[in-house]
């Protein structure tokens, strides 16, 4: 597939505004394991190749072990994820899928056990963000498998 949209050159301020969000995410207190974790789910259930290979490096780069990752789609059939985890996810599939049921107030009561109320506004501003960030490398047909995760400090 041939990329067919370059933002930096036509458009920059796309990246700028997005880059803004994920600058506030960055700094908002959730972890950024469960970021980038509802990131990476968000962007399988859209079929994003372009985030979907940049979240799975970030989070091998945060110590994430191949079997949570291979296992992601199937996450309410396996033991391996907490429960915040799970919080995590179901809120992250929910927001994704708006269209096909809202989020129902049962799962919002579900959430609240495992995450504080600014919590749950940060991570439904991430998976909002990575929802458009899906959106905008969909459609400019971005070539995943170039991203490399930035350099972490050894600790």
């Amino acid at each position: 597939m041939k990329p067919r949209l370059n933002y930096s050159k036509v458009a920059p301020g796309v990246y700028d505004a997005m880059d803004a969000l994920d600058q506030y995410l960055a700094d908002c207190g959730l972890e950024e394991s469960l970021l980038h974790l509802a990131r990476l789910r968000a962007s399988q259930l859209n079929g994003c190749a372009y985030c979907i290979d940049m979240h799975w490096k970030d989070l091998r780069a945060l110590g994430e072990t191949e079997q949570r990752l291979a296992s992601l789609d199937a996450w309410r059939e396996c033991p391996y994820y907490t429960e915040r985890e799970r919080a995590v996810l179901a809120w992250a599939e929910a927001v994704t899928f708006v269209a096909e049921g809202h989020v129902p107030d049962a799962l919002a009561d579900e959430v609240r056990r495992s995450l504080s109320e600014k919590e749950l506004a940060d991570l439904t501003l991430a998976v909002a963000t990575i929802n458009a960030w899906n959106r905008l490398s969909i459609a400019a047909r971005l070539e995943p498998g170039t991203y490399q995760p930035a350099a972490r400090a050894a600790g």
